[in-house]
């Protein structure tokens, strides 16, 4: 998962600011605020198991429970409804693929909410580990996001070399970072505006990776390490929060 902070409340935009509620809202959620944003949750499957990632100590995120189990992954529709109910708030800045999953591994409910997000000119986002061509051998993955409309995405670097790529990411399939390279590539190639990211933790030469990012044409953000000793602090000075 791409995730890179956590809020322990619910923030909405209803066109008055952000209104935090203090209960958190507990799952399945298919559709989350965070700030001016709506993220949507598809899977709590991911193909990476990062040593960083907030599913190691909590799922909540902008206080909404994040765990879905193989039975509650929503289908498109499902996920077009929540949207459609969540617009009822205010048009959101951009819609966002991401929650503590993989979206790739939902690859065509990705695409079938890209095109209706494009036929209400609402921006879509996807925040990625960029193995999803790993993950969909037979398909262009790029290929696809970009004909349905992708505008953004946000690519979990999370290293300058296939070795600390391993030890900080461990990736069920080999040569992985090899694959997020060409996914970042790619993307920059299809018009896709593209961040690529790390995580603050010391196994990562961060200069190194922003060399790395430059050179493939992407953009690039340090993300926080959230633990739970740093999280009060994020609520505090953040209040909308951080979202790779």
């Amino acid at each position: 998962m791409a995730g890179g902070g956590i809020l322990p409340e619910v923030m909405k935009d209803t066109g008055n600011g952000p209104q935090v509620s203090p209960e958190p809202i507990r799952g399945p959620n298919y559709v989350y605020w965070g700030g001016r944003n709506l993220y949507v949750n598809l899977t709590s499957r991911c193909s990476s198991a990062c040593v960083f990632c907030l599913r190691t100590w909590t799922w909540e995120v902008y206080g909404y429970d994040l765990r879905l189990a193989g039975s509650q992954e929503p289908t498109a529709g499902e996920v077009i409804t929540a949207l459609e109910y969540a617009f009822l708030d205010g048009a959101p800045e951009e819609v966002v693929f991401t929650g503590l999953g993989e979206p790739t591994l939902r690859l065509d409910v990705i695409l079938t909410v890209l095109d209706w997000l494009r036929t209400r000119r609402v921006r879509g986002r996807l925040d990625t580990n960029g193995q999803g061509q790993l993950s969909h051998p037979d398909r262009d993955v790029v290929a696809d996001l970009a004909a349905a409309g992708l505008k953004a995405a946000s690519v979990s670097l999370n290293a300058a070399d296939p070795a600390t790529y391993d030890l900080v990411c461990r990736p069920v399939f080999e040569h992985a970072f090899r694959a997020v390279i060409r996914f970042i590539r790619d993307a920059v190639a299809a018009g896709i505006e593209v961040t690529a990211t790390v995580v603050d933790v010391p196994e990562v030469d961060v200069e190194a990776a922003a060399e790395l990012a430059e050179e493939l044409g992407a953009g690039f953000r340090v993300r926080l390490h959230i633990t739970p000793d740093v999280a009060p602090k994020v609520r505090k000075e953040a209040p909308h929060g951080q979202h790779a």
